[in-house]
């Protein structure tokens, strides 16, 4: 990206939290003529719980009702395709993984009655365990898009396994999807740029439950009514703690979106069948924004399918808050070759999101690595093997790879630390410096701002064509790799099944 292209990005972000600004204050506005379940007055911070007049859940169920292909610019269903096209690598390389046999077992045991659904891979389910398996496989290698927020972050992507499996379900066209998806990912990333679910400890996957209500009601064509009532229902089904991704982690990080999604698939449907859901699920007692502590506030009535301009896709198989820093490592290594073997340190300054999640800030020590669930959390590990292999691939996180002795020398050497000037410029970029000290006194230094696949820096439609193609490997040969990415390209003229009936033949790793 060029220094205009940069500065058009910026600006555009700076205009993006205008307008949040602005929709807060109207909506602000709108609570306070609300009638609140109690006299006692609140501070403008606190959130007022309200139990009459138009309810969030009813206003995120208008958006997506109304919302139509046509919304999408040239740009922005490209940008979505290239995330359906990332997503779909991701889930085929997982393929035979044992968390995702264990997730086949269970969709083959109890949802393949009647199944009509496709799973990646072979075999059918229902929609419930279809929507559970294909997003399990989209998410378990951490190598997935990504949104960056102010004190958050998702992974929008989650909502694609499900959606997929609702809209071959519903025998929906390729455009049908795409749209309900992009429904999916703007709820997700709204709701993410909006409140702090990480700092109150709940888990990056709490608005997913909201998304996928939106977009799979979307996907099987339901009303205002419906959507709203499965935007409740999908919403009170369930908060996912955070401390799934805390040390130790287990293999449940990769999971947990998959068990949203088996939950939401089964809310909707029995809203489809007029179930009713708690109305006032956000902004009433006891809601969502009495839980966090503070108001949520987006103006669903002015919101647009935008969210793809700030979609962030990785180059690296680890957490997406160590891309920078893995990208930066691979840069001084290039500029400045070393012998891994005559280090004496590596000193890692990162944004401070970075260094909580990745770096032994607030979610532990990341030196006793084992496992990939460890690896993949651990920037010292991600640096170390980074330094020695010159890559950051699946073929890093295999276990004889994680646990060779030259790498679980190195990563002990690895200092992480905040950087104050580098949190400021978060999230509209994500800095970071490397510095590797040798035995003969002679250090080398290096700085990056983002990374290829952030916004600043997005993947081309041929780049996230060569990852499908490194992904998939020789679990799909290179006709069959070059037909899934021409029905993704083509999505607007094919129906969803067709994609199914590709990705069923792709083998078990």
């Amino acid at each position: 990206m060029g220094k205009s292209d940069r500065r058009t990005f910026l600006k555009g972000t700076a205009m993006f939290a205008v307008s949040t600004v602005a929709a807060n204050a109207a909506f602000a506005d709108e609570s306070r003529d609300a009638k609140p379940n109690s006299a006692a007055s609140r501070s403008p911070d606190q959130p007022n719980p309200i139990q009459t007049g138009p309810s969030q859940a009813e206003a995120m169920a208008k958006c997506a009702c109304r919302a139509k292909y046509e919304d999408l610019t040239a740009e922005r269903r490209e940008r979505l395709k290239v995330s359906v096209l990332d997503s779909l690598a991701c889930a085929i390389n997982a393929l035979g993984a044992p968390p995702i046999e264990a997730c086949f077992a269970q969709a083959k045991e109890f949802g393949s009655s009647n199944g009509r659904c496709t799973l990646i891979g072979g075999g059918q389910a229902n929609a419930v365990y279809a929507a559970f398996y294909n997003t399990a496989l989209g998410r378990y290698m951490d190598f997935m898009d990504s949104y960056f927020a102010k004190g958050g972050l998702c992974h929008p992507s989650d909502n694609t396994g499900a959606i997929l499996a609702a809209s071959e379900h519903a025998e929906r066209s390729g455009k049908e999807f795409l749209i309900a998806l992009a429904v999916a990912y703007q709820v997700e990333c709204a709701l993410t740029a909006a409140a702090p679910f990480l700092a109150h400890g709940f888990d990056l996957t709490t608005p997913l439950a909201y998304s996928l209500g939106a977009g799979l009601s979307k996907a099987l064509g339901l009303d205002e009514t419906k959507t709203a009532a499965a935007v409740e229902i999908c919403g009170a089904g369930g908060i996912p703690l955070l401390v799934v991704r805390t040390t130790p982690i287990s293999q449940w990080k990769g999971l947990n979106s998959s068990q949203v999604a088996l939950g939401c698939v089964h809310g909707v449907f029995l809203a489809s069948r007029g179930v009713t859901g708690p109305k006032y699920v956000i902004e009433g007692p006891n809601g969502l924004a009495q839980l966090l502590g503070q108001p949520i506030r987006i103006d669903w009535d002015h919101e647009q399918l935008d969210c793809f301009d700030r979609l962030a896709l990785k180059s690296y198989n680890g957490a997406v808050p160590t891309e920078s820093a893995i990208y930066c490592m691979l840069e001084l290594r290039k500029a400045h070759p070393f012998e891994p073997n005559a280090v004496v340190s590596i000193e890692a300054d990162v944004f401070q999101e970075a260094y909580d999640f990745t770096g032994g800030g607030k979610f532990g020590p990341k030196t006793d690595v084992h496992t990939k669930n460890d690896a993949d959390h651990s920037l010292p590990y991600l640096l170390a093997v980074a330094a020695l292999d010159g890559a950051v691939q699946p073929a890093q996180l295999e276990p004889e790879r994680i646990n060779g002795p030259d790498v679980q020398d190195l990563l002990l050497k690895v200092q992480v630390r905040p950087d104050d000037s580098f949190s400021a410029h978060y999230p509209s970029l994500v800095p970071a410096r490397v510095t590797v000290r040798l035995k003969d006194g002679k250090s080398y230094s290096h700085e990056v701002q983002d990374y290829p696949g952030f916004p600043t820096h997005p993947f081309t439609w041929d780049e996230v064509g060569a990852k499908f193609d490194k992904l998939v490997g020789d679990r799909a040969d290179k006709g069959l790799r070059n037909e899934i990415k021409a029905a993704v390209r083509s999505l607007e003229n094919i129906q969803v099944a067709e994609l199914m009936k590709l990705l069923s033949r792709v083998k078990g790793g």
